[in-house]
């Protein structure tokens, strides 16, 4: 996984892998792999190549789209994106449905400015919640479907945001009803679809959880030292929470990453750790 070979065949030697092949850098350099939103499986990767490749120094991981991970049972061969670590698998009733994986991608307290501020667009939750049902009705076949995000929808009437969805799914939107008396009847059930949804997104903060201490149950698990890192404002970036890794006390690691950095710049000697100070 991700792991290239020495020397990638057609090349250049300034292009060559900084990895160096699965034993290690070469001239002993270091490596910081960083995952900014890796989605779905990808962060699960990230953590293994980690894992495996003594080239690299270090892991800065923050994830997203948790509804894309890949999970039990797999195909033999393939591993899964949750669970990873062994405790985790271990655990009785860890499965994560979909819908559960989906929930803990929002963000909780923008959600709850919505909320509180009375905010037109909370009538998109109950746009989208009849718009999957007019699908479902047309198309039981599609289960999930896709809908791209359609631009101010909470400006727009409902008929004018089903007319902007439905072809994103490949539906013909003049041969679906929009404004018959049972759509007008959906689009009255608004407060109870915020009501589901604001417990929804309540639960959203443990699915969250649970996987990210997987992942740093995982690394642990190796050996690794590791911490989970709220370095964000949740209100800008709803995937706040950063794992860290190293294959050596997070605080040397990340002091000689940026002596490379300080040498490269002054042409000098890294002021030492606070450990070594005299």
């Amino acid at each position: 996984e991700f792991l290239l070979p020495p020397d990638p065949p057609g090349l250049a030697p300034t292009t060559r892998n900084p990895l160096g092949g699965p034993r290690g850098c070469e001239e002993g350099a270091r490596v910081l792999v960083t995952g900014l939103h890796a989605c779905g499986d990808l962060s699960p990767a990230l953590l293994r190549h980690f894992a495996r490749s003594p080239a690299v120094a270090a892991l800065v991981s923050v994830p997203c789209c948790y509804m894309k991970l890949s999970t039990l049972p797999q195909p033999p061969g393939s591993l899964p994106g949750y669970p990873l670590s062994a405790w985790v698998a271990g655990l009785p009733g860890h499965q994560l449905s979909y819908r559960a994986r989906e929930a803990a991608c929002h963000a909780l307290e923008e959600y709850a400015g919505r909320l509180g501020n009375g905010s037109g667009c909370l009538r998109v939750h109950c746009y989208r919640a009849v718009l999957e049902t007019l699908i479902r009705a047309a198309n039981p076949g599609k289960k999930r479907p896709g809908v791209q995000t359609v631009k101010k929808a909470h400006a727009l009437t409902f008929p004018q945001y089903a007319r902007l969805g439905l072809p994103r799914v490949g539906l013909d939107p003049a041969a679906v009803p929009l404004d018959s008396e049972a759509v007008g009847a959906m689009l009255e059930q608004q407060q109870k679809v915020v009501a589901f949804f604001s417990l929804t997104l309540l639960l959203a903060p443990l699915v969250e959880t649970l996987i990210l201490l997987d992942r740093l149950l995982y690394l642990r698990e190796h050996g690794f030292q590791c911490a989970l890192l709220p370095l964000f404002d949740p209100r800008f970036s709803p995937r706040n929470l950063v794992l860290v890794a190293a294959r050596t006390p997070l605080g040397a690691t990340l002091w000689g990453l940026d002596g490379d950095s300080s040498e490269d710049e002054d042409a000098g000697v890294a002021e030492p750790p606070p450990a070594e100070r005299r």
